[in-house]
């Protein structure tokens, strides 16, 4: 009997933060996967840069922490997502004695707020037709460092919603994980590797001799969206080197 070959569904995508450093590393990933993404920045420009370098993207523009701007990024994307990557971040150092509130309420808004509004507003409309979510979370949500202002307790805090997620929206099909990256030479930390005795001095603390790249972490997020990982769900996978 002659094998009928039927044609892959294209799994339509967005990544938030995707205008540079880890988010435009997981787009390209992903668009070479065979995704169709939506490159969501707040930074319109970014996000074309962005998209104008990937087979099949598009860019949106909108502030995570603004549930009617996703609103109209998801509209604008064409199709219903099934798959999103929640990864829009930011920090703000300082010692916690010294921290401005409203560099605490920044944090808080982007990391935590922006997480949930974005995972929300596409499993609205991924509805009980299934798809997958990861979140960006990093190894300051597990183990905190001095000085790193709300950064840690908002990605700790994004590693417990993926399990509320989970629970709550596994009966829909809808898979919930969160990848948490170590030491990145990419996306936030990248400036702060330009010093080579500090660099070397990070990445001999790293079982594995060195420091982790945009690549290693888009990686994993591919992984998450993929059929291989269909079972896997309310997970946290830490891309640290150990």
């Amino acid at each position: 009997m002659r094998r009928v070959r039927t044609r892959a569904t294209v799994r339509v995508t967005v990544v938030t933060g995707a205008g540079q450093g880890l988010g435009a590393a997981i787009a390209g990933a992903l668009a070479d996967a065979g995704h169709h993404v939506g490159v969501l920045d707040r930074d319109g420009d970014a996000a074309r840069q962005v998209a104008a370098r990937l087979p099949s993207a598009v860019a949106l523009c909108a502030d995570t922490t603004d549930e009617a701007a996703i609103e109209a990024a998801l509209d604008a994307l064409g199709a219903t997502p099934t798959v999103a990557v929640c990864n829009a971040g930011i920090v703000r150092f300082g010692p916690l004695l010294e921290l401005a509130e409203r560099d605490w309420r920044a944090v808080v808004d982007v990391n935590l707020t922006g997480t949930f509004l974005t995972a929300r507003a596409v499993a609205r409309r991924m509805g009980d037709r299934g798809g997958s979510i990861v979140a960006v979370t990093s190894m300051n949500g597990v183990a905190p460092g001095p000085n790193a202002g709300g950064y840690g307790a908002t990605k700790a805090a994004v590693g417990l919603l993926v399990e509320q997620m989970a629970i709550e929206w596994g009966p829909l099909g809808i898979r919930v994980n969160a990848v948490a990256p170590g030491l990145i030479d990419a996306g936030m930390s990248a400036p702060i590797y330009t010093d080579p005795e500090f660099r070397e001095l990070r990445a001999s603390k790293v079982p594995l001799g060195r420091l982790g790249t945009a690549d290693d972490v888009a990686a994993v997020v591919r992984f998450l969206t993929s059929d291989e990982a269909a079972y896997v769900s309310g997970q946290t996978l830490l891309v640290d080197g150990e």
